[in-house]
């Protein structure tokens, strides 16, 4: 049996979000992995951002392009989700837009 490619922070995923509620993030969604690697590597679980390509410009938003379309990476709606809900890999965001996620994510956590 061949086992399966490794999750890599940075790789765009289309995610099953599963039953949604209030303002939560709905239906079949493209989501930035932003766990690191090693966590990837040892834990079921993976921390993932949205993308979406109908939102307004919040602070805590980056805008990309993904796949020939406009999008936003959603860093407000941050989910630890099990990697079985992971449909496919759609790709991956180039290193400059992931690294602007992970500098304002960790502007929302710092003090």
């Amino acid at each position: 049996m061949v086992s399966p490619a490794p999750i890599r922070r940075g790789e765009v995923h289309l995610l099953d979000t599963g039953p949604a509620v209030g303002d939560e993030i709905r239906k079949m969604r493209p989501c930035l992995v932003v766990s690191p690697d090693e966590l990837n590597a040892h834990l079921r679980t993976l921390i993932v951002v949205p993308l979406t390509t109908g939102s307004h410009p919040y602070p805590f938003r980056v805008a990309c392009r993904f796949r020939g379309k406009r999008a936003q990476v959603v860093l407000d709606q941050v989910r630890t989700v099990d990697r079985t809900r992971l449909v496919r890999r759609l790709g991956r965001l180039p290193g400059p837009v992931l690294g602007r996620c992970l500098d304002l994510l960790q502007a929302m956590f710092a003090r």
